[in-house]
């Protein structure tokens, strides 16, 4: 199964939006069927067959999420973000400005969802593939 380093050094590569489809796609390859992460810290939980599970910690210091979501700018931030006009870390910052709180992608049906500190579903996405 997959490893810490595995999913760092597949992470690593990650610059922009625009290169996220070919990192699920890496880290498919590695037995991810889904994975949560977190806005507030980065830390982010992977989860493969039979239960096995790998927790990547905390990347930064704690970030406040806004209580009061704005949807439509984190979903004009994210376009952004998307064609590549933003580094990861710039969109973690907008995520928590704008109310995310984390988001969940499920690799079998190849889509992103978007959460706010409710836990309301802000978005869901289909990923490129």
């Amino acid at each position: 199964m997959f490893t810490i380093e595995q999913l760092k050094a597949a992470h690593s590569k990650v610059k922009s939006g625009a290169d996220f489809p070919t990192y699920i796609q890496e880290i498919k390859l590695l037995g991810v069927t889904h994975y949560v992460a977190y806005v507030g810290d980065g830390h982010i939980d992977y989860h493969g067959p039979n239960h096995y599970a790998v927790k990547v910690p905390p990347k930064y210091n704690p970030l406040p999420i806004a209580d009061s979501p704005n949807y439509e700018s984190f979903k004009d931030g994210l376009a952004a973000h998307q064609q590549g006009q933003t580094d990861f870390l710039t969109f973690i910052r907008m995520c928590a400005q704008f109310g995310i709180e984390k988001w969940a992608i499920n690799i079998d049906t190849m889509t992103c969802t978007y959460f706010d500190q409710a836990g309301i579903e802000v978005l869901v996405e289909d990923i490129p593939h």
